[in-house]
């Protein structure tokens, strides 16, 4: 018990990180009621936009409190471009097609952005390690903080109330949910709905850019297989939210960091249960996690807020 509270923050920062990239997959179901599985690599091409930035366009030897925000501008317009490149030529063409189309489309689109990182990226056919922030650790009674954990801390909340002022305070953000409501009542009262596609694509990307950078940050080294994990448990977080509601996505990405932190740390002392709480089992509890979900309460814990299209 003398470990709880540090584990409360490991859970966490550890939802927090999956909120970041699950809000882009509830925001752009909740438009164009899609499920982008190819949302963990836009959040991995990120991480490696902003690697790229560090290495090959900063002067060796940049402070980090120069190199991070230029490294968060680098993973932002890598990850927007593949994410509205993704939405204009693969998604877009099968909008009016079966569901089935687009969700084959979006894995087929997940393999090949993986296996594009590994060919043509520098030695990424093995991790790469990602520069940190000079500093820490910082102790705070029994809970012990790493600099990327005061980042990840500040950037989480930061996203989150950027993300509601422009859902509802923005013209913008009022057409992303009147598209999101009925998308031929809301063109037909002058909304552009192509554009407001395009904008929660490119919104889901920028979050999880941010997420990228916090990962490499907490954990020092990113990979070409970071994405697929990571994405498919930020899909988790954002059913278990309730998919379609923005606020849901982060909830759920908490409450699922949370319940994988502690099944982890403290079913291992249950006799006879030691094997089940390693940190392999760290993915098989989320899913365990989503399967109940899915049984019990479906519609996630603030419920799915998406409109009967019937």
């Amino acid at each position: 018990m003398n470990e709880l509270p540090q584990q409360l923050v490991n859970g966490l920062l550890l939802g927090s990180m999956y909120g970041l990239i699950a809000i882009g997959y509830t925001m752009v179901y909740g438009i164009v009621q899609l499920i982008n599985f190819a949302h963990g690599e836009i959040f991995m091409t990120g991480a490696f936009g902003a690697l790229t930035v560090y290495i090959y366009i900063l002067p060796d030897g940049t402070s980090m409190l120069i190199a991070l925000p230029l490294m968060l501008m680098g993973a932002m317009v890598v990850s927007v471009a593949v994410a509205v490149g993704a939405e204009r030529f693969a998604y877009r063409p099968l909008r009016g097609a079966p569901r089935l189309a687009p969700l084959i489309t979006a894995i087929g689109l997940s393999l090949a952005l993986q296996q594009a990182v590994w060919a043509w990226y520098p030695h990424a056919k093995s991790a790469r390690t990602f520069p940190q922030i000079d500093g820490g650790p910082f102790h705070i009674g029994s809970v012990t903080l790493q600099t990327g954990d005061v980042f990840l801390l500040i950037a989480a909340p930061v996203s989150m109330a950027i993300l509601a002022y422009f859902v509802m305070r923005t013209r913008t953000g009022r057409g992303m949910q009147a598209t999101a409501q009925d998308p031929d009542t809301a063109k037909l009262m002058g909304v552009n709905t192509d554009r407001i596609i395009v904008v929660a694509f490119a919104l889901g990307a920028v979050f999880a850019a941010v997420g990228a950078v916090a990962n490499g940050l907490k954990y020092g080294q990113i990979d070409f297989k970071m994405g697929f994990i990571l994405g498919l448990k930020a899909f988790t977080a954002a059913v278990l939210g309730g998919i379609g509601n923005i606020y849901g996505a982060m909830i759920g990405g908490v409450v699922l960091g949370i319940a994988e932190t502690l099944a982890t740390a403290y079913i291992a002392d249950i006799p006879g249960l030691d094997k089940f709480g390693s940190q392999s089992w760290a993915d098989v509890w989320a899913f365990i996690l989503l399967i109940l979900v899915l049984l019990f309460r479906p519609q996630g814990l603030l419920g799915e807020r998406v409109a009967d299209r019937a």
